[in-house]
């Protein structure tokens, strides 16, 4: 899992360097362009990230302007984190990524529904 893991984002770099984000970076802002507004802990939840891994890099996203963050009214221990126009934009700049990554593996749709399955099942047994 770990050399394919490893062998798919050197995949994404160049497609990303286009685009000037990081893998991890790019994850995060598919949970933003989804979602629009959640808690750093809700994104940590999703992309099984922790808070040492999220602060700097919600930093340097929020530097790039494509989302701010925010201490929640309701709770000062909350950060939220909103995205940006600039951070929607991104998106339609983003949008044919999937289809280029997807590209690269030779699995028809029903074998990527069944790894895609396989993963996460295993994903949750262990956390």
């Amino acid at each position: 899992m770990y050399a394919l893991s490893h062998q798919i984002t050197k995949k994404y770099k160049p497609i990303l360097d286009e685009i000037d984000l990081t893998y991890t970076q790019y994850i995060t802002m598919m949970v933003m362009w989804e979602r629009k507004q959640v808690t750093v802990k809700e994104i940590g939840s999703v992309l099984y990230l922790d808070s040492g891994t999220l602060t700097p890099l919600l930093k340097r996203l929020e530097k790039k302007g494509l989302i701010t963050r925010e201490r929640s009214k309701d709770d000062e221990r909350s950060l939220n984190v909103t995205l940006t126009k600039e951070g929607e934009a991104l998106q339609e700049k983003a949008k044919d990524i999937p289809s280029k990554i997807g590209s690269c593996l030779p699995l028809s749709e029903e074998d990527a529904s069944q790894l895609y399955t396989l993963l996460y099942k295993c994903l949750n047994a262990i956390k």
